[in-house]
C-alpha cells in the first residue's frame, strides 16, 4: 500500500501529514486486531517500503503507537502490538503523561509570570525567533525541538533554580508529548497560537497575563490528551 493510493492521492504529501497516515492505518490495523496483540511489525525499512514513505516518518508513527501503549519495541528484536486498545495513560519515558499534566501547572506557570519580569533582552529576541521558526516549521521532528527549547527558556528566564531545573528533567517526555498530540490530535497550529500569546505578555512584561496564557496552553494540552484517552469522556 503506497499512501499516495490514499486519501491524499494527488497532493504534495508533506512530512507531517505522512507520519499521521501511517500511524492512522497502523492504529486501524491494531484496534481491528488485523495486527493481532503478539504480532511482530515488519521492519521500518519495510514499513517504508509498504507506504512509499521514508523511514524517519515510519519511525515518527511508530513512537506514536508505543506512546499510546499500542505496541512496544524490544532492541535487536522489533516492534510487537502488546495491546488492541489506546492505554489508559501515555508512555512517556520515565514519566506519564498524567505525571506531567499534574505537575506542569505548578511548575511553568509561575515561572511564566517570572519571565515576564525578569527576561533579559537577548531572552526576549531568542524566544520570539523560537515562536516565528515554529509558526513555519513543517518538519514535526524540528518543530517538537522548537518547542521544547521555547519551554526551557521560559523557565530560565524565570531566574528561579528549581523550575529552569525541573523542566530540563522533564524535557524529553514533553519532546515525546508534544510529538504524540501533533499527530494524533493536530495540536501544532493550535499550539503555534497559544505560544504567540504567552510570547506577546512575556515581551510586555505582564506577569499576570504570561501565567494566564501559560495555563489556557497547558489547558489545552489536557483537554487534547483527554481526546486521546477518554474520547468519551472528552466529547
Amino acid at each position: 500500500m503506497n499512501l499516495s493510493d490514499s486519501r491524499t492521492a494527488g497532493q504534495p504529501l508533506a512530512r507531517l501529514s505522512a507520519a499521521e497516515a501511517v500511524f492512522n492505518v497502523l492504529r486501524s490495523d491494531i484496534e481491528s486486531r488485523k495486527l493481532p496483540v503478539g504480532a511482530k511489525l515488519s521492519s521500518e525499512a519495510t514499513l517504508a517500503q509498504q507506504y512509499g514513505v521514508s523511514r524517519s516518518v515510519v519511525r515518527e508513527a511508530l513512537r506514536s503507537c508505543t506512546a499510546l501503549g499500542l505496541t512496544v519495541t524490544r532492541t535487536g528484536r522489533g516492534t510487537f502490538v502488546v495491546a488492541d486498545r489506546v492505554a489508559t495513560d501515555l508512555v512517556l519515558g520515565q514519566y506519564s503523561a498524567l505525571d506531567l499534566t499534574e505537575a506542569r501547572p505548578h511548575i511553568e506557570v509561575p515561572a511564566a509570570g517570572l519571565a515576564a519580569e525578569r527576561r533579559s533582552a537577548e531572552e526576549l529576541e531568542t524566544m520570539r525567533d523560537i515562536v516565528a521558526e515554529m509558526a513555519g516549521e513543517d518538519d514535526p521532528e524540528v518543530w517538537v525541538g522548537l518547542d521544547s527549547n521555547f519551554h526551557a527558556l521560559i523557565a530560565k528566564a524565570s531566574r528561579n533554580k528549581v523550575f529552569e531545573n525541573v523542566v530540563a528533567e522533564i524535557r524529553e517526555a514533553l519532546a515525546s508529548q508534544s510529538e504524540t498530540l501533533n499527530m494524533v490530535a493536530d495540536r501544532q497550529h493550535a499550539s503555534n497560537d497559544e505560544h504567540r500569546k504567552i510570547l506577546a505578555a512575556i515581551e510586555a512584561g505582564d506577569a499576570a497575563t504570561a501565567r494566564l496564557a501559560m495555563s489556557q496552553h497547558l489547558h489545552a494540552v489536557g483537554e487534547a490528551l483527554a481526546s486521546i484517552l477518554h474520547p468519551t469522556s472528552a466529547a
